[in-house]
């Protein structure tokens, strides 16, 4: 079934998606709750942080005149500077950064829990489909890639 649904769903929908199912089971199920006068900064901090990676990444994209849909993986260059040294996948780890601040400002360890959940789909769905096209387009380059930069972190 996963197979499926590869290059199915463009990210920022599983992001709103993973950012819904947060608030359900935030309110539903919130197994250890919390309200603290922070949650407003840490919200702003990571998400702000999200979307500073966000930004910064999609215009390396538009510099080097590649495509950023990932639901069509045809790049025409492989971008390796910039925040691509320290992660292959800075969108990605920007979304999870958004959804760790939107985390933090629902208070509960429910939606902290769907973190790891949202990693795995993202990793699932789009990043190992991802990486087989750029494999497959830019061969030893991206293997060496690969090897020297981790997926996240």
């Amino acid at each position: 079934m996963l197979k499926q649904m590869e290059h199915k769903i463009p990210p920022p929908v599983w992001g709103l998606f993973f950012a819904g199912l947060m608030y359900l089971v935030a309110q539903w199920l919130p197994l250890i709750a919390w309200q603290t006068q922070f949650r407003y900064v840490t919200l702003i901090v990571l998400a702000g942080l999200g979307v500073g990676l966000d930004l910064y990444a999609v215009i390396g994209f538009f510099k080097a005149k590649t495509t950023i849909n990932p639901l069509t993986p045809s790049a025409s260059t492989l971008i390796t500077y910039g925040l691509y040294k320290y992660t292959r996948n800075p969108m990605y780890l920007g979304m999870l950064l958004i959804l760790a601040g939107w985390s933090s400002y629902l208070g509960a360890l429910s939606a902290v829990l769907m973190l790891p959940l949202f990693v795995f789909v993202i990793n699932q769905l789009q990043i190992k489909p991802e990486e087989l096209k750029l494999q497959q387009l830019f061969g030893q380059q991206y293997d060496d890639y690969c090897y020297n930069v981790r997926r996240w972190l």
